[in-house]
């Protein structure tokens, strides 16, 4: 390793002592990948290791968490997207060099673009104003990501200039920017909450959304009941003896819910010290141990119930309801104003997107539904895609987790059944065999 010449002999050693130790093991499990991180313990160090895999679309099965005095210890067990063991040799050289450097800054994927946050009250054809206004500002979209939760809609979105390609560093442009997106944002109703920002930072897209809509309180917002919604179920309980409050998720399972949990549980400031995670079937269970970051476990009811909101709206505002359209095609200026346009002008409402270019290619995908969040009318599909182009404008289904019903393996636990599995003894039984706990009395 080459050190920088800035680094003395201490500084050097420093980084020696806190550089994490990762094990890749395919001969353990016979249907996962052991992934085994030993590292120095510090605030947001698991949401960092959980951030790697995740952004390699790696599901984790299974998950074991402990840490003791200054160390911590994570064992992932992780498949790629088709449910096999990692064998490309790449990827797990990744992996390693990734992890490896946790504790250091690392680089967010690409540069040279302008960052735009908006948050505000979601509405029919508001991503359609959007996109116009930065069509007719010459801001080409390069990456982009909608989130809607509870009436609340929060994006991201990066732009160049269209002329220069460069980003978008004038003060005025900018500042016409922000202004014109905020009234589109205010609209008639959303007069105190609506919020834009423009940076020349990038940062994890996925991480700050969910901070965005943490800020934005879109926990405490009225929900939006379907009837084909399936609400997580959280329990906090005190351990008293231990000083722990054990946090347990019960839900549908599908990839980065472990990343969506812990981010939120860490931007409300808890420190993990203890977590198993498991799946069977199509459900997915969650337990962590955790404290304030002085030290406290959670000691009022109000800050128990905040806790529960917290996670269920975390674990909600990725799981949008919709059919999900793929558009694949040759990007151009003003072509997400038009195929949105196309999307307002026939009801239908965009609850998710994630917007890509690459190579003067675009490849977006959005989760629509009708005007009132209900399924949207097969044949107003039909009639958006012959508009925007069949071959242009796919319909995919929703992932597996929303269409099966439960039926494989173990059954549902349901609430009552989280807590007796929160404070019986299998869990606490399985960490000390593990020799992640000291005792499980």
């Amino acid at each position: 390793m080459e050190w920088p010449a800035c680094l003395d002999e201490y500084e050097k050693l420093v980084i020696r002592m806190n550089t994490p130790r990762v094990v890749i093991d395919n001969a353990v499990c016979s249907s996962a990948t052991l992934v085994k991180v030993d590292s120095a313990r510090k605030h947001g160090i698991l949401l960092e290791a959980v951030q790697v895999l995740t952004d390699l679309d790696l599901s984790i099965k299974k998950a074991y968490i402990s840490s003791d005095g200054r160390w911590f210890m994570d064992v992932f067990h992780v498949t790629d997207q088709n449910g096999n063991k990692l064998t490309d040799e790449s990827v797990i050289s990744y992996i390693e060099q990734s992890l490896g450097s946790i504790h250091y800054v690392r680089s967010t994927g690409f540069n040279g673009v302008t960052a735009l946050e908006l948050t505000g009250t979601d509405r029919l054809g508001l991503m359609s104003e959007v996109f116009a206004v930065l069509a007719d500002l010459q801001c080409n979209v390069v990456e982009a990501k909608v989130w809607t939760h509870n009436g609340r809609i929060a994006s991201l979105i990066y732009v160049k200039d269209c002329d220069s390609g460069s980003p978008i560093e004038d003060s005025q442009k900018i500042d016409r920017i922000e202004g014109r997106l905020r009234s589109v944002l205010k609209g008639d109703n959303d007069i105190r909450s609506a919020k834009t920002s423009v940076s020349m930072t990038v940062t994890h897209t996925e991480r700050r959304l969910h901070q965005m809509m943490f800020a934005d309180r879109d926990y405490e917002r009225k929900p939006i009941i379907r009837t084909n919604s399936d609400s997580p179920a959280v329990t906090v309980q005190n351990w008293i003896e231990r000083g722990y409050s054990v946090v347990n998720v019960q839900c549908k399972d599908r990839r980065k819910l472990l990343f969506d949990v812990v981010s939120n549980l860490t931007d409300m400031q808890y420190v993990v010290f203890h977590a198993t995670i498991n799946t069977a079937g199509n459900q997915a269970y969650l337990e962590f141990y955790v404290r304030h970051t002085d030290g406290t476990p959670i000691s009022l009811e109000a800050e128990r119930q905040r806790v529960i909101q917290c996670l269920q709206a975390a674990i909600e505002r990725r799981a949008s309801e919709g059919v999900r359209l793929e558009l694949c095609m040759a990007d151009r200026q003003g072509l997400l104003a038009d195929v949105t346009r196309t999307f307002r002008e026939n009801g239908l409402n965009v609850t998710r997107a994630e917007i890509s270019t690459a190579e003067d290619s675009a490849h977006n995908m959005f989760y629509v539904t009708d005007a009132i969040g209900n399924a949207a009318d097969p044949k107003i599909i039909e009639a958006v895609r012959q508009r925007i182009g069949m071959g242009n404008l796919k319909v995919k289904e929703l992932p597996r987790i929303y269409h099966e019903k439960g039926e494989e393996e173990e059954p549902a636990l349901g609430v009552g059944g989280a807590v007796l599995f929160s404070l019986g003894s299998l869990v606490r039984k399985n960490l000390y065999n593990l020799g992640l706990i000291r005792s499980y009395s």
